[in-house]
């Protein structure tokens, strides 16, 4: 009798992890398709777009650019001179150190020679004490803020107070913005004036020749680990966050770059100080809002490359930061768990929390078993011979599928000028990576888990390098020529 119970517990149980996979990876190759339609439609409306005359026009949107900068002493000044070379008009940046223990401020301050000045702010959310502002007349564009360490929320929170307009951007301290990002996210602003957010496509810039923040030429990075990640991100955060989109039920825009509109930022209390997940934390608490008050919204994800930032190289760092995203994400979905199901929140409650709960936070659990659980299952024969094979095509040749595709998609989205034995490379790990590269990753999250209550405030340090420079090109920086006066206090 115990045997009889064992062994059917068994065949429910396995059968229930091979039907899991199926429809995960079922949902993933929906995801693709829908992408391949509608990065084809938008791109075939954007390609009459003059990007750099209408880029400088003064009546483009007004947009204020936040950098939360904590040890960034390495690739700032690069940053920030990427940004001042951006083909726009109306910004201005801002840079926020967050109390760095590195040289980060003394680099910013000797490179643009800023001086600390008397500025009044209005400090609409609490943070931090701000030990000064620093500024340049001869750069006016440029705003630097000196404060006290209080995480990356915190930071953007007082860039958020200091800033004049209307929309503001959350770029990472290593990341490098496409010449021409502001543009097209403007243009998805003035097309829909109910846009409270934007995200769009992160390239990797391991392996590009970078000088003054300037990406020169494109590549494949040489990196292994960076090299999985690039393939990783055709089909996770590209194919992925199009699909949602299309239900206008987006639930994550990278912290690495965002578009939000300040006065609703400013209505759901800014960033929250203390959580790990603070980008999805914003959207979730945008969405709560715009559907508890009933408004007609919309957060856009753009399928075109408009930020590039850095990899990890190293397997310390990569897990390290899956383990962190694994815990921001419970961390998020514990805390709007009441949105969960809820007829109230329309999609987003019925179809992409579900979803996140479903399929990102109990996926690593289900994959780690399914992988010893199934075959062993099939050894002792509690499965059958095609279920068994139906776990691996699910689990594998769909995965296959997935990736290539998605590079597929990607490719429409920008011309990469990516050698034909480099594809040729990717599309081998697009293979690869469903025997190593996926289960070890999948391993990381699973550690995020069991790891949550211990580092839930903790973001841990992640291991930066020098952008890879070119010296053949140079290109003036924005000065006091410019027809922009300095920011004004609100």
């Amino acid at each position: 009798m115990l045997n009889w119970v064992l062994w059917n517990c068994l065949y429910v149980f396995n059968h229930f992890i091979i039907w899991y996979v199926v429809v995960m990876n079922g949902i993933s190759i929906m995801q693709m398709i829908i992408a391949f339609f509608t990065t084809a439609a938008y791109l075939n409306k954007t390609r009459q777009y003059e990007y750099r005359i209408m880029g400088e026009s003064e009546h483009m949107v007004p947009m204020s650019i936040l950098v939360p900068a904590y040890n960034e002493e390495l690739n700032v000044v690069d940053n920030i001179k990427s940004l001042l070379n951006l083909d726009y008009l109306n910004y201005e940046i801002i840079i926020i150190n967050d109390g760095s223990k590195d040289n980060t401020l003394q680099i910013i301050i000797d490179t643009f020679d800023l001086h600390i000045i008397d500025y009044p702010v209005r400090q609409q959310i609490p943070t931090k004490p701000v030990r000064g502002i620093y500024h340049n007349p001869e750069t006016p564009l440029l705003w630097v803020i000196d404060k006290e360490n209080g995480g990356k929320s915190d930071a953007l929170n007082a860039g958020m107070n200091l800033s004049r307009y209307p929309y503001f951007i959350c770029v990472d301290a290593d990341s490098c913005l496409v010449s021409d990002s502001l543009f097209r996210i403007a243009m998805t602003i003035i097309k829909n004036k109910h846009t409270v957010a934007v995200g769009g496509i992160i390239g990797i810039i391991n392996g590009c020749e970078v000088k003054d923040g300037i990406i020169l030429k494109k590549g494949v990075p040489k990196n292994i680990w960076a090299k999985f990640q690039m393939v990783e991100y055709f089909r996770s955060f590209l194919v992925g966050r199009i699909g949602w989109n299309h239900f206008n039920s987006l639930l994550i825009i990278s912290g690495a770059f965002g578009v939000f509109q300040k006065e609703a930022v400013m209505q759901v209390g800014g960033y929250t100080t203390g959580s790990i997940g603070e980008d999805m934390d914003l959207v979730v608490k945008l969405h709560r809002l715009m559907l508890d008050k009933k408004y007609n919204y919309k957060l856009s994800f753009l399928p075109e490359p408009v930020c590039w930032t850095q990899a990890p190289e190293d397997l310390n760092t990569l897990y390290r930061q899956r383990r962190r995203w694994q815990i921001g994400l419970l961390d998020v979905l514990d805390r709007k768990r009441d949105m969960i199901m809820n007829p109230k929140y329309k999609a987003v409650g019925c179809l992409s929390m579900p979803y996140q709960y479903l399929f990102e936070f109990v996926s690593p659990i289900v994959e780690i078993t399914g992988y010893f659980m199934v075959p062993l299952a099939y050894y002792f024969r509690v499965i059958s011979f095609e279920f068994f094979l139906l776990f691996f095509i699910a689990s594998v040749l769909f995965g296959i599928i997935t990736s290539i595709g998605s590079m597929v998609v990607e490719d429409f989205t920008t011309d990469n000028n990516i050698r034909i034995r480099d594809l040729l490379y990717l599309s081998l790990l697009c293979f690869l990576e469903n025997f190593s590269y996926r289960q070890m990753t999948v391993g990381f999250r699973l550690a995020g888990i069991f790891a949550r209550r211990k580092s839930k405030h903790s973001w841990g340090n992640m291991v930066r390098k020098k952008f890879n420079y070119d010296l053949r090109r140079e290109k003036p920086l924005r000065r006091s020529s410019d027809p922009l006066e300095p920011p004004k206090s609100e």
